[in-house]
């Protein structure tokens, strides 16, 4: 008998490794926030997961699904307030209200995104704190005016911000900056502001105003390395304009942008080591893809 049953324990064994080794393998699934524009800088409708690449460390992953990003956004607002923006004042409001009311505007669904504007001038200031309410929001904006003999704090603001995005444990975190060239008085190296924004997963949008400011300073370097880098490996965008005539129409770009993106989740193997880089791609020429992953790690087992 003993003969007999030691090869059927053999048999079961093998058996058991033969089932469970594949379960083991399975990927999890991750996914992106995802912008996609046209040529013309508006969204584009009706895509799916043959219309996007998605990598790591310039592997290819398999996209599975792609839907409308319908998450609540917690929205961090940076206004420079400081002395260089007087001039801009009146069509920085006129640019937030815009914004405002493009993505304050309730949803099909009754989920509400989240605001906070904070102003820039010597020291970030809370304006109005995080809300659901559109109309609280407009009051903080005609709130808002330039400080005479102040700089701004963008790179203070930043972190500061990031902080908090962390406290709050926010699910879908979005950061927009208006800012100026003018003097940046915060002492701090941009990589201890891009780290924050990454770590946090918070896209940061920036869009600068006026001329393209001569200084050679370190802060100024500093400023620059900020909305260079830190828009670019958050999925974020960063646009420059030269008149503040031309704000309002570009805030309702942001603003479009950050409402009709998609949740692209793609399949990605276990591992011990996270990938140092995730980008994402559109299939097709003409448009452009941005994102930036949700913040948790792991979805589950593929189905």
């Amino acid at each position: 008998m003993a003969l007999i049953a030691a090869p059927q324990r053999v048999a079961a064994a093998a058996l058991l490794v033969v089932l469970t080794a594949p379960l083991a393998a399975q990927p999890n699934l991750r996914s992106l926030y995802v912008s996609v524009l046209d040529e013309h800088g508006a969204p584009v409708a009706n895509l799916g997961p043959s219309d996007f690449t998605v990598r790591e460390d310039n592997v290819a992953r398999e996209v599975l699904r792609v839907e409308p990003a319908t998450d609540p956004m917690q929205i961090a607002l940076l206004v420079d307030n400081s002395a260089a923006a007087n001039s801009y004042i009146t069509d920085m409001r006129r640019a937030l209200h815009d914004f405002i009311a493009v993505v304050m505007a309730p949803s099909d669904d009754n989920r509400h995104n989240q605001m906070a504007i904070t102003t820039l001038a010597d020291r970030p200031t809370i304006v109005v704190d995080y809300t659901t309410s559109a109309a609280e929001l407009h009051k903080g904006v005609d709130r808002i005016f330039s400080q005479p003999g102040s700089g701004t704090l963008l790179l203070e603001g930043l972190i500061e911000i990031s902080k908090g995005i962390r406290a709050r444990e926010a699910a879908r975190p979005v950061i927009v900056a208006i800012t100026t060239e003018g003097p940046e008085f915060s002492d701090r190296m941009h990589d201890l502001v891009v780290g924050p924004l990454k770590n946090v997963g918070a896209a940061f949008h920036a869009i600068v105003v006026g001329p393209m400011a001569s200084s050679t300073s370190t802060s100024a370097r500093e400023r620059a390395m900020v909305l260079d880098e830190g828009t670019r490996v958050t999925g974020g965008r960063r646009d420059n304009v030269l008149s503040s005539m031309s704000l309002p129409a570009k805030m309702k770009e942001v603003g479009a942008e950050l409402t009709h993106q998609y949740r692209v989740t793609y399949a990605h193997p276990q591992s011990l080591i996270p990938p140092e880089r995730v980008t994402v791609s559109a299939v097709r020429s003409g448009m452009t893809a941005r994102g930036v992953l949700v913040k948790e790690r792991s979805e589950g087992p593929r189905p």
